[in-house]
């Protein structure tokens, strides 16, 4: 797996804006979220189920992992799991957070990761900036570098209107957050071959100043059937 791997020509404007947009708040981004766990006990319990789920069978990889805070959260729970994000910026301050882990830069639609060979993947709020006609190729790639049995763990905002942050920090970038419906996801993930195994959607907090509710889909790809 190579370590970076930069824009091309041929790469959607969303990918070139969204690596834009992190490239130019990952600092203020990760200040602000420096203890985004602390105050999520569903969070936390939801990834220590998916760290049971997936145990010792092999690598994980958080997809869009950013500053690398559950990807560390991860590795304490005893998971083989590495990093990859679009963001050279991001992938700075996780290295610099976490240096004994792995972190790669890379598109989650293309994942320089052979088939079958994930334990685990996990895509913590990292498709909330994937078009909705682009949620089928992600979903079929994440299928196709989990081994079979291997378990997806995927985290968004529930919702209709999508929400547009324009100069965030007095940063010169935009960029626009999609919200989902649990059950168009759950729709996707199934036609993309995944079994859902659990939906967990909690209301808003507003000691967390979140505005929607948040969806948590854990699915796994079917083993293969002895025949």
């Amino acid at each position: 797996m190579t370590e970076t791997r930069g824009a091309t020509a041929s790469e959607p404007d969303f990918l070139t804006s969204t690596r834009t947009f992190y490239d130019a708040v990952a600092e203020d981004y990760a200040a602000l979220f420096e203890r985004e766990l602390v105050g999520r006990p569903l969070e936390r319990a939801i990834l220590q189920v998916f760290a049971e789920l997936v145990g010792g069978e092999g690598p994980v990889a958080d997809l869009g992992c950013g500053p690398g805070r559950t990807t560390a959260r991860l590795a304490s729970l005893g998971l083989d799991v590495f990093g990859l994000d679009l963001s050279d910026s991001m992938l700075a301050v996780a290295r610099r957070e976490s240096p004994g882990l792995r972190f790669v830069q890379g598109s989650m639609l293309d994942l320089d990761i052979p088939d079958g060979t994930l334990a685990g993947a996990l895509s913590w709020y990292s498709s909330i900036h994937t078009p909705a006609d682009e949620l089928p190729a992600l979903f079929a790639e994440f299928h196709r570098v989990l081994a079979p049995g291997g378990h997806l763990l995927v985290a968004f905002q529930v919702g209709d209107q999508h929400r547009h942050h324009d100069r965030p920090w007095g940063r010169p970038v935009s960029l626009t957050f999609l919200r989902r419906r649990p059950a168009e996801m759950i729709r996707l993930l199934t036609e993309a071959g995944f079994t859902l195994l659990s939906q967990t959607v909690r209301e808003p907090e507003e000691s967390l100043e979140e505005t929607s509710p948040q969806a948590f889909l854990i699915a796994r790809k079917p083993a293969v059937v002895a025949s």
